[in-house]
């Protein structure tokens, strides 16, 4: 195979592993564990009066049963706010199990570990809980009207309220040729992957070490919420992703509590331990995503050019907000999308209600906002009289106009709102041609002849992805002549192990099968973000572009001491590193590996090479002072 891979129609290399049914999951891992069952509220907001757990003590095949008395220490407070926000005033967190209310369906009170979920589910179902019960609040209009409170000390149930804009919107609105109004709503959405969530954790008594595989989008923030709420080391926490069912932003979230009460039990019972989540539970009890109510205020003049927006929006959030204002400062900022907006106002609340929590999923938040900008443009497009697709193209940002900022807005990251190019106009033409647009009408014609309804619509965007703050990527060439290469973020069936096999064939120059490439494991990359906002290939992508760079350098650097030749003479092809126009004239990458580790013990062959300084001055090791020995 050659080793220019980007670009080349390469088969995946995970796919036969997984189509077969090879693939490794939570659920198949670690035989024998003991399983958790988790009890949850069958209500949305009580408070809780009394558990009586004596039918559970005595059953056979328990374990342990525990509520949120037995926590003590981190694990007996709530669990963290990962991305506070000035405007987050009064952000709220559950406990890993509740302590004294509940605040939707499905929240987690008690866990019984056993051996096998069949008992612990029988467990779970003895369990006698008495509460009192409390009004709950569902849906935005009840958050939005106060009437009854989510948490007493929240006033209006507004956990956040933010408000951004440039230029005087009200001011341009007014003195339109034209305005609309248009109230809308997005409904809530469940996540639903393939997979629930995953946890299976081991305690070492001996090593006083903790290994943890659990279903997630980011091993090393769940590595960290165990360490800290557990009270351990970091450095006594593995967290490593098994293959992942899918995930779409749901398990972006970290801790959830099992991933905390897992690894707590398996310490304390000196046993592994498992949690897999059902089908049942997912739905209630993981994230959800988009509910909003939005209210746009448009002036434009005659040539359907949009001269000013007023945007004000609701979001529901749930019962809590662990992962911030995320989804709705994406909709605030991404509501603009592809678009030439000069005066622009949004403000919007974030609401507590009695429900499941609402987080990042499949677009966090961007749907919500290009669902009402696209609106609003057919509206306008319907109030004068002119093609959708016109408008649209009346208030693009031109091509020569990039890089545009809107005005002072800040994005999800802090950072300003600045988008770096693009040719919508051409965007625009393409996708008319592709779908038939200006012929529409004749084929809708056609339809309605054969007793057919058709429709079209159009919708632009433009997404915020590669968001960091870092990635990071290590690649390391074996005395084998394999190349090891490691990234931190997670991988849930996006093709990571292929994509970066090709960048590292490309950029180093070896052999694509001879590439294998781990992520989401701690004890190889130790820190890491996630993956997310279409991001692995931005940031992991160059950072393993940049090691593979620096491997290759110090592999010349070596060759040219080995062949005793000038580096700029070397090229390296299908692992080869050889002189341009002497091919015979060539040493591979494994042995250049053997040589830059210089030994004093010889294990095996190539090890007794490597205690032999043989390339160049004798007298002196083949790697310069400073330099760390292996490539």
């Amino acid at each position: 195979m050659t080793t220019k891979s980007i670009g080349e129609p390469i088969a995946r290399v995970e796919d036969a592993r997984l189509v077969t049914g090879q693939g490794r999951y939570s659920d198949d891992l670690m035989p024998g564990a003991l399983e958790m069952a988790v009890l949850r509220s069958p209500h949305a907001h009580a408070r809780i009066v009394d558990i009586d757990l004596e039918p559970v003590l005595d059953l056979p095949g328990v374990h342990a049963v525990y509520t949120y008395e037995d926590l003590t220490g981190p694990m007996a407070e709530p669990l963290p706010l990962l991305i506070p926000h000035p405007t987050l005033t009064h952000g709220r967190t559950q406990y890993a199990l509740a302590k004294d209310e509940v605040n939707y369906v499905g929240e987690a009170i008690a866990v019984v570990v056993a051996d096998d979920r069949y008992i612990a589910e029988d467990a779970v179902g003895r369990i006698t809980v008495q509460y009192d019960f409390l009004p709950p609040v569902v849906g935005i209009t009840n958050a939005r009207a106060a009437e009854r409170l989510v948490h007493d000390d929240v006033p209006g149930n507004v956990a956040a309220r933010m408000e951004q804009g440039f230029g005087d919107a009200a001011a341009a609105i007014a003195k339109a040729p034209h305005t609309l109004v248009l109230d809308i709503e997005v409904e809530r959405s469940a996540a639903t992957p393939m997979e629930g969530r995953g946890t299976v954790a081991r305690w070492d008594r001996d090593l006083g070490r903790m290994s943890v595989w659990s279903s997630t989008q980011t091993s090393t923030g769940v590595r960290a919420a165990i360490a800290s709420k557990l009270g351990l080391d970091l450095g006594q926490v593995d967290l490593v992703t098994p293959d992942v069912g899918g995930g779409f932003g749901v398990k972006i979230v970290h801790p959830w509590p099992e991933e905390l009460l897992v690894p707590f039990a398996a310490r304390a019972l000196g046993r592994p331990v498992k949690f897999i989540e059902d089908r049942r539970e997912h739905f209630i009890s993981s994230a959800h995503e988009r509910g909003q109510q939005q209210h746009i205020e448009v002036g434009f003049d005659d040539d359907g050019r949009v001269l000013g927006v007023d945007f004000q929006f609701w979001h529901d959030h749930g019962a809590y907000t662990p992962y911030g204002l995320i989804v709705p400062i994406i909709t605030s900022t991404q509501f603009l999308g592809p678009y030439k907006i000069p005066n622009y106002h949004v403000v919007f609340e974030s609401l507590y209600t009695n429900t499941v929590i609402v987080t990042p999923y499949r677009g966090a938040g961007r749907p919500q906002a290009v669902y009402a900008m696209e609106r609003m443009l057919d509206a306008i497009a319907a109030h004068l009289g002119l093609d959708r697709t016109l408008v649209r193209e009346r208030n693009f940002i031109q091509p020569d106009e990039f890089p545009y900022a809107h005005g002072e807005m800040s994005f999800q990251d802090g950072r300003p709102l600045i988008y770096d190019s693009g040719n919508y106009p051409e965007l625009m033409q393409k996708a008319k041609d592709l779908v038939g647009w200006e012929d529409f009408e004749r084929f809708r014609d056609e339809a309605r002849a054969e007793g057919r309804k058709v429709g079209i619509g159009i919708a632009c965007y433009v997404e915020g992805t590669g968001v960091g703050p870092y990635e990071g990527g290590h690649v390391t060439i074996e005395t084998s002549g394999k190349v090891k290469v490691s990234t931190g973020l997670t991988t849930q069936g996006q093709g990571h192990q292929t994509a970066f096999a090709q960048i590292v064939a490309d950029e180093l120059g070896a052999r694509f099968e001879d590439i294998e490439v781990v992520t989401g494991d701690t004890r190889r990359s130790p820190y890491s973000v996630g993956t997310f906002a279409s991001r692995a290939a931005v940031m992991s992508g160059s950072a393993i572009a940049l090691a593979a760079r620096k491997a290759k350098e110090k592999a010349l650097r070596l060759a040219a001491q080995a062949l005793e030749v000038d580096e700029s003479d070397l090229e390296i092809s299908d692992g080869v590193v050889s002189v341009k126009g002497a091919p015979g004239t060539a040493i591979d990458l494994g042995t250049l590996a053997v040589l830059s580790n210089p030994l004093r013990y010889a294990f095996d062959e190539a090890s007794k090479a490597a205690t032999q300084f043989v390339v160049g001055d004798p007298g002196k090791p083949p790697v310069a002072e400073g330099e760390e020995p292996g490539l």
